[in-house]
């Protein structure tokens, strides 16, 4: 009787472990996502990244996954997207990735490299904006640079972050004139535009969705665009090469955002992302609302993204050093 009583004691284990075992299979083959996504945004809540978000996390909601929007500012993006780097690549840690992050990594100014990533979905591309108080002395480009021109190394620009695009296009726009401006870097669009309105800055570079409320208030004016072709939001504000000033003097620049998750993701899983986020993206409403602001919706994923990323962080590499070095002389 012992002997039998050992035996079912030996196959009631064994048959609680094999239970066990394809218990732990039937969770693991669960389907991705079973559980939040975190979506870091590197910026300040309130900025043009942040409302694309926090957008983006409604409409995915629709889909019955849940996107939680984490604000990390500092460092022009690097910190939010280190963060990022160094997740556990297992889909449930992205950030919104820009062109800033992109002008880090070319100039070696921060520790991250593209390859950290996988590309998942580009969000917008965005023309920039020169923006100055609603109420001040220079109503129109011509008269801003003017003032620029008269007034070397006097006149204040604001960026979110510094040397990226924003930066780039500050120094250009007194270079234009043959003169020199004082760049004001922030963490973010939102921490700007309240400066620029209140009037502790002369000037800003910034995305129109980052603007369009203060410009609608009366609070800051559009003076110029960063593009070669005008705002179809904005039609009335001219852009720099219809005034006949190359801002582009080393090569076109793109302005973007997009989603990148951590480079060991597995493929399924980021396939699986891609298709999350880029249904939300297309979505109707996303663009209507993006364009609105003034930005682009396209249809960029995957390895596509991240050839353009390469490319446009290799146009930076060139651009930054003969913009930022010649700053600092």
């Amino acid at each position: 009787m012992k002997k039998i009583s050992y035996i079912s004691k030996v196959m009631s284990f064994l048959c609680a472990s094999v239970a066990l075992h394809y218990s732990g299979l039937g969770q693991a083959a669960e389907p991705f996502p079973n559980k939040e996504i975190r979506l870091i945004v590197p910026w300040n809540v309130g900025g043009s990244n942040d409302i694309s978000a926090r957008l983006l996390s409604q409409l995915i909601a629709e889909q019955g996954i849940k996107v939680v929007v984490e604000n990390i500012a500092g460092a022009t993006g690097s910190i939010g997207m280190g963060k990022v780097a160094n997740a556990e690549p297992d889909g449930y840690t992205v950030g919104m990735g820009t062109s800033s992050t992109m002008a880090m990594i070319a100039q070696n100014l921060t520790t991250l490299k593209n390859d950290q990533f996988a590309p998942i979905a580009r969000v917008t591309t965005d023309q920039l904006l020169l923006l100055v108080p609603g109420d001040g002395p220079a109503t129109n480009l011509d008269a801003f640079l003017a003032m620029v021109k008269k007034n070397p190394n006097k006149i204040s620009i604001g960026t979110p972050g510094s040397n990226n695009l924003n930066h780039i296009f500050a120094v250009m726009t007194g270079r234009v004139v043959n003169t020199e401006i004082i760049t004001i870097p922030y963490t973010g669009g939102s921490k700007v535009i309240v400066d620029l309105a209140g009037k502790q800055i002369d000037a800003a570079v910034l995305k129109p969705s980052e603007s369009k409320t203060q410009i609608d208030a009366g609070l800051v004016k559009p003076i110029g665009v960063f593009a070669n072709d005008r705002i179809k939001t904005l039609p009335n504000v001219p852009t720099f090469k219809e005034k006949g000033f190359d801002v582009f003097p080393f090569g076109p620049l793109v302005q973007m955002a997009y989603i990148a998750a951590p480079a060991k993701t597995p493929q399924a899983v980021q396939d699986r992302l891609i298709t999350i986020f880029s249904k939300a993206i297309q979505d109707p409403r996303f663009k209507k609302a993006s364009e609105e602001g003034g930005a682009k919706v396209d249809d960029v994923t995957g390895k596509a993204l991240g050839e353009e990323i390469v490319a446009v962080t290799k146009t930076l590499a060139v651009v930054g050093p003969k913009i930022f070095t010649t700053e600092k002389k």
